[in-house]
Order: structure tokens, then C-alpha cells, then sequence
């Protein structure tokens, strides 16, 4: 399920992935832990993350370390291995290494956010007639499934994903998993109304919330969310920052500190919702770290 696997695929200049800055989640983000483990997802889910790196094996030793992630390298041609990151024996995240010619773009080192559907070449026809940009039109990655790389009208780039045999990730809810997603975007008037038009998605600022932060629902449950324009760094291009569910913010980040990590906001608290940091792992990957609140 990855970029990796294909090699077709038209090469691109990927944004540069940076944080949007300390108010990236200061609004009323709503947490939902989600059953352990994870058969199938839902269209419009977030259903599996990919890291894209300059050193496949570091990453291993880092997520490894951090996450208690087991690798399982699969070969992918003469000279590279698709990773698949595996927690509780379900399949948790994937890595694999940028090409060269991507390397030579300046293509920094990056996490891909896969979003269910259930047609992938439908979901890459409709996402550019609402003007978004088609990457890589839909193509099949062996039996696992079909997938289409796309650029919403803003900016940020995503993948869409039609499970055949490989359904995505197959555990949440657990420490070292994905429970959340922040789209950074300075148009999020723009990025609303394509990604509720695209998936369906409920997107809308919280009850009695002043902040701007808009929340993404997906049928009955919140998956991620869209900070105000105001708050992210204009540096910055458009891009989904993922973020990953500890059982302790601060001591996941000691040790990733330990590991190489550096981190663009330190362990922070947001009132009523929980604590969280930014950090790029040693080969500059930017990703977040999460607790909720203890619920009262």
C-alpha cells in the first residue's frame, strides 16, 4: 500500500511536512477510543499510515523502541523492502524507503494518511471534478487492494484506499496506534466543503468552542479535525499531521528524545481533552503523541 510499490507513479515535489505550530489541537478535540482490534474500516475512515524514509532501518530500530512496533520486511524488487509495522499481531503502520529520484527532489522524509473507500477509481473521479489534483490515478497494489494518490484543492496530499485482501490497519484504541488526524490548511472554508462533499464527513466547530477548530466526524465517530487557518505556520504548505495514542505523553516523549527525536512542541495539556507533543523522529518525519484527559 504505498507509493513504493508502484513505480509508474508520476513524480511529484511533495510538500515539505512541518508542524502547524502549539495551537495545532487547542481546540475542543474529541477523542473516541475505538474497539482494539479492527476488522474492517468504514469509507471516509482513516484505514492505514505509511512512512515514507531516508533510512528504512533506523525507522525500524526508532518506532520499534518508541511504539513496541514488531517490523515485518517484505522484498519489493532487487533493492528495497516494504516494512509492515505489526502491534498485538495486527498490522499498525508500514514504512519504506524514498526513491532516488524522489531523494533528489528534496522530498523530505513524511507520513501518508490512507482514507477508506469503496471505489477507489470513483473516489479519484469525484475528488477532481470538486478540483482536486489526481498524483496517481487508481492502480492496484497486488491483491491487497486499489489505490489513488491525490492533492486536495488546498494543497494537502492523501491517499484513498479500496481494501481488497489487505482491509488496512487492524488495531486501535491501544498505545502506539493512530487515533487522530489534523489537516493544516489555510483555507479550511476550501478543505471543508471538498472533504464533507468527497466522504461525506460531518466537519463543524465544536458546541460553545470561541477557537475555530473544526471537527471531522465520520458517520457516529470523530477521527481528526482542522485548526484554524490563523494558528499554523504560513511556511508551512497544507499537509495531515497524524497523531499516535500513548499511554503517557511525557515519558513517550523521553524516550523518543533518547531515541534521536527532536521535537517542534514539547509535551503540552489542552484543557478537557488531554495532553499531546509534536515531534519529527530522527530522520525528520513529523507525526504527534496523544493522551485524552481522565474521563470523570
Amino acid at each position: 500500500m504505498s507509493t513504493f510499490f508502484n513505480n509508474i507513479l508520476p513524480r511529484r515535489t511533495h510538500p515539505r511536512l512541518v508542524p502547524a505550530g502549539p495551537k495545532l489541537a487547542r481546540g475542543r478535540l474529541i477523542y473516541n477510543p475505538f474497539m482494539a482490534h479492527v476488522d474492517k474500516h468504514a469509507a471516509g475512515d482513516f484505514c492505514w499510515i505509511e512512512l515514507a524514509t531516508s533510512d528504512q532501518n533506523a525507522a525500524k530500530t526508532f518506532y520499534g523502541s518508541l511504539f513496541g512496533w514488531a517490523p515485518n520486511d517484505m522484498p519489493m524488487g532487487p533493492d528495497g523492502f516494504y516494512t509492515i509495522f505489526r502491534l498485538q499481531g495486527k498490522d499498525a503502520a508500514a514504512g519504506y524507503t524514498i526513491l532516488a529520484d524522489e531523494r533528489e527532489q528534496g522530498i523530505p522524509p513524511h507520513w501518508n494518511l490512507y482514507i477508506a473507500v469503496d471505489n477507489a477509481d470513483r473516489a479519484a473521479d469525484k475528488a477532481a471534478t470538486l478540483g482536486a489534483k489526481v498524483l496517481a490515478p487508481a492502480f492496484d497494489v497486488m491483491d491487497a487492494g486499489r489505490m489513488s494518490v491525490l492533492q486536495d484543492p488546498t494543497g494537502a496530499v492523501f491517499t484513498v484506499w479500496q481494501a481488497k485482501r489487505n482491509a488496512g490497519i487492524g488495531i486501535a484504541g491501544e498505545p502506539g496506534t493512530l487515533c487522530w488526524a489534523d489537516l493544516s490548511t489555510g483555507d479550511p472554508a476550501r478543505a471543508q466543503k471538498f472533504y464533507s462533499d468527497l466522504f461525506g464527513w460531518e466537519i463543524a466547530p465544536g458546541e460553545k468552542d470561541p477557537s475555530g477548530y473544526l471537527h471531522i466526524k465520520n458517520g457516529d465517530h470523530f477521527i481528526g479535525g482542522i485548526p484554524p487557518a490563523h494558528v499554523r505556520d504560513p511556511k508551512s504548505p497544507p499537509h495531515w499531521l497524524i497523531y499516535f495514542y500513548v499511554a503517557d505523553v511525557d515519558a513517550s516523549a523521553a524516550k523518543a528524545k533518547e531515541l534521536g527525536a527532536n521535537f517542534y512542541v514539547p509535551p503540552m495539556s489542552i484543557e478537557g481533552v488531554g495532553r499531546m507533543a509534536i515531534m519529527a523522529d530522527p530522520q525528520g518525519a513529523v507525526s504527534a503523541i496523544f493522551k485524552d484527559s481522565p474521563k470523570h
